[in-house]
């Protein structure tokens, strides 16, 4: 019957907007909530009889269906916390609960969130109030992450910082910027050697020293433009029973141009003991006792390196890697989304990266308490991408993302659903006192 459907349907009206009124309740709730995604209901007519020419129609209703809008990003709001985390476009942050941590009967699913307040806790573990861990990729001692699979979180472990963690690290590169004077190579100088220390950083953290000497070559006549460069290492002992010094781990043989056009750049390195001498880069392979040590003093004809001019022996440039031992001072995150740990040595290394996670379509994922999301059917499924590259956005530290919800729009939509849901509550009304004049016809 006719009037037995319009009750129907204003019975589904009432429901329908119930339902649109808790999606805009629940948006007003968490205004203020950062990472908050905003939830919509949408209406889909229901039709019972569509056959026209009829003389009759039954009202088929409405049906409520409810979204969240998962793409859609609040604005990021700076903090002064370095480990407050945003994305900053597409992709999701992999994190994992911290209760999950400690369940050993099987692996979790990986969850995902567009932000959070991270901190330290009594372990080191970095995590938000609410227990979500973050995830990351371990680097190696060198900072380099190694290569791990991009369509499973078996290479993701939690992050982990120790305050009162210390580090060093080797020094495998110098870079060597002397002037010898020229005026040291002619007959009638005295021939002194020149001495020159320069500090590197063991394997362990300890301080060494290169002890170089500059000799230059004295001729009968004239200038040689000739040096001898020997380099000591003090890690490495002598023994003073043998006649030879075992200290020495180079010796070369040094000439420089006096033409007009490169005067007093290296015009030859002749290697008489230690590493050899690469002409095309300049680099001096030493061998030092900690290890391979690679020295830079200059390709033949270039002004940067060793140099012989004027009349003053002067460093001008001696630059190196490497760090003695320090403490940790602080951690911050780049857009790149690696953690760097800082040193009060001044060493800075990387000590994790953190992939961004997307899926072919995120308003398809399942959304969980504290703005989290788990992959879904209709999701598709997750792929860790390096933060920037293919289509997801930065990272940014001392950020946290905004709601996504507008206060406005949501009392706009409150104002129109409760309109509704009084109309829909006067179709009743109707029908109720339509029904009772027909109860009243018995009478």
């Amino acid at each position: 019957m006719s009037i037995s459907s319009s009750l129907n349907a204003g019975v589904a009206g009432l429901a329908a907007n119930a339902t649109r009124l808790a999606t805009i309740s629940d948006n007003i709730a968490n205004s203020g909530t950062f990472g908050y995604k905003r939830a919509t209901a949408d209406f889909e007519s229901m039709v019972i009889n569509s056959a026209g020419n009829t003389g009759t129609y039954s009202a088929g209703g409405v049906r409520a269906s409810t979204a969240r809008l998962i793409d859609e990003r609040g604005t990021l709001v700076s903090t002064n916390n370095a480990m407050d985390i945003a994305v900053s476009g597409r992709g999701f942050l992999p994190v994992v609960t911290s209760v999950s941590l400690d369940n050993q009967t099987g692996d979790q699913p990986l969850m995902m969130t567009t932000t959070g307040s991270f901190h330290t806790d009594d372990d080191g573990v970095l995590r938000t109030d609410s227990g979500l861990v973050l995830l990351g990729w371990p680097a190696n001692a060198d900072g380099t992450i190694s290569t791990f699979p991009r369509d499973t979180k078996s290479g993701l472990v939690p992050v982990v910082i120790n305050a009162n963690q210390t580090a060093g690290d080797p020094t495998t590169t110098m870079n060597l910027g002397v002037n010898l004077p020229a005026t040291a190579t002619d007959s009638s100088a005295s021939g002194d050697a020149l001495p020159l220390s320069v500090e590197y950083f063991g394997n362990l953290g300890t301080s060494e020293t290169l002890n170089i000497s500059f000799t230059p070559t004295i001729p009968a006549s004239g200038s040689s433009n000739t040096w001898t460069m020997v380099i000591r290492d003090s890690a490495t002992l002598d023994d003073t029973s043998t006649a030879v010094d075992e200290s020495i781990i180079g010796e070369y043989e040094l000439t420089f141009d006096d033409s007009r056009s490169s005067g007093g750049t290296l015009s030859s390195v002749n290697v008489v003991s230690g590493g050899a001498y690469d002409s095309a880069t300049g680099v001096l392979s030493l061998t030092v006792a900690g290890g391979p040590l690679d020295m830079t003093i200059g390709k033949i004809g270039d002004t940067n390196g060793l140099t012989q001019l004027s009349d003053s022996f002067a460093p001008t440039s001696i630059t190196k890697d490497g760090s003695p031992v320090g403490n940790l001072t602080s951690v911050e995150i780049d857009e790149n989304g690696y953690i760097k740990a800082s040193y009060d040595t001044g060493f800075i290394r990387t000590v994790y990266q953190i992939p961004l996670v997307d899926v072919p379509n995120p308003n398809g994922l399942t959304a969980l308490d504290n703005q989290t999301f788990q992959v879904s059917p209709t999701s598709g499924s997750f792929f860790l991408w390096d933060a920037g590259d293919g289509p997801t956005g930065s990272i940014e530290g001392y950020a946290r993302e905004g709601s996504a919800v507008d206060v406005a729009q949501e009392l706009t939509s409150l104002i129109q659903t409760q309109r509704a849901y009084s109309s829909n509550a006067k179709v009743i009304q109707t029908v109720d006192e339509m029904l009772q004049e027909t109860t009243n016809i018995k009478r």
